[in-house]
């Protein structure tokens, strides 16, 4: 079985981009799959649910009084803008701490409007910009909170990172979990497809987790849910999912991988995991939606989701020279 999307340029196939995912069930067991379930792959930002049940297990959620809103962030690969900068900043001021203490780097934000307001008012973008703030703001206080020192919280030997592999190892079944350096400079972990749906699936149903990581697992899931902007951001698949779709959790990663938590199906609770093999994250749209669509996700056929049904190609100049389809055959266990 196969899922391939399909890049047309004016009526030709220009390029052609495979899919692997998979679709579990809480205990693990496969529903269905489409290229290969075993790929080993790096989950990206889409771990950002579970690097943030550090907060819950190490009593920093508690200790600082952290929102929804904050928990949100934490989650986040976000598109900058300011309300996204707001929260962020709030989140650090919490911890007495300050945008130099992240150690994610800087680059621009992904919203183009936030891009053009800062170019107009002469500033340069900072970490809090990073799509990745808030999940560093998150280890800053998972740290404070096991009383470790904040200075090379990144590293994968500094006791907050210890904390979130025991959490993975915990939730997957899994003793050895190869890891190496995100864009972000925090470990990024590798699983097959298979145990990372299965992830995606106890977000859904954190009743079928081990009971230290469900209450985590829940407040994570409705800060999501309560505030899918912080999360993404305005139009971002991720973000009109969580708005349109009832229980859904969205999250992107880079490279093309995708997970989702799917809290309300025909089939019950079920977690999804998907890589596209050449990473381009265009792709993913497209086959994220026709596969909702063949679970029966209420919604999922609406005209909310039509853009990223077959989205749009354009040149630089606006023109539109093309689209993205997918085609998708599950093999169904």
């Amino acid at each position: 079985m196969k899922a391939i999307v399909y890049a047309y340029r004016g009526s030709l196939i220009e390029n052609r981009h495979a899919v692997s995912l998979v679709v579990a069930r809480p205990n693990g067991t496969l529903l269905a799959y489409a290229g290969e379930p075993g790929r080993v792959g790096y989950l990206r930002s889409t771990a950002k649910p579970f690097q943030a049940l550090a907060l819950f297990t190490t009593g920093a959620a508690e200790r600082f009084s952290l929102s929804a809103e904050e928990i949100a962030l934490a989650t986040a690969s976000h598109d900058g803008t300011p309300k996204h900068v707001e929260v962020a900043a709030g989140f650090l001021r919490k911890l007495g701490l300050g945008p130099a203490h992240l150690a994610c780097g800087t680059h621009p934000p992904f919203s183009r409007a936030a891009r053009q307001a800062l170019k107009e008012a002469g500033q340069e973008p900072t970490p809090l910009h990073h799509n990745c703030s808030g999940k560093h703001a998150g280890m800053l206080a998972a740290a404070l909170a096991l009383g470790a020192s904040p200075e090379g919280y990144e590293r994968p030997e500094h006791p907050v990172q210890q904390e979130i592999r025991r959490i993975l190892t915990a939730l997957t079944g899994l003793e050895e979990i190869p890891h190496a350096t995100d864009g972000c400079s925090v470990p990024t972990f590798a699983l097959p497809l298979t145990r990372a749906a299965r992830l995606m699936a106890q977000l859904a149903a954190p009743e079928a987790a081990p009971e230290a990581y469900r209450e985590g697992l829940e407040r994570v899931f409705q800060a999501m849910r309560q505030h899918p902007d912080l999360v993404a951001g305005e139009g971002a698949l991720d973000t009109v999912l969580m708005q349109t779709l009832p229980g859904v959790v969205a999250k992107r990663g880079a490279d093309g991988y995708y997970g989702l938590a799917l809290r309300d199906t025909p089939h019950g609770p079920l977690g999804v995991a998907l890589k596209v093999e050449d990473g381009q994250n265009a792709a993913r749209a497209p086959v994220v939606v026709q596969l909702l669509e063949a679970l029966g996700v209420k919604g999922a056929d609406g005209e909310a989701l039509a853009a990223f049904r077959q989205p749009v190609l354009k040149n630089h100049r606006g023109l539109e020279v093309g689209r993205l389809e997918a085609e998708l055959s599950l093999a169904w266990v």
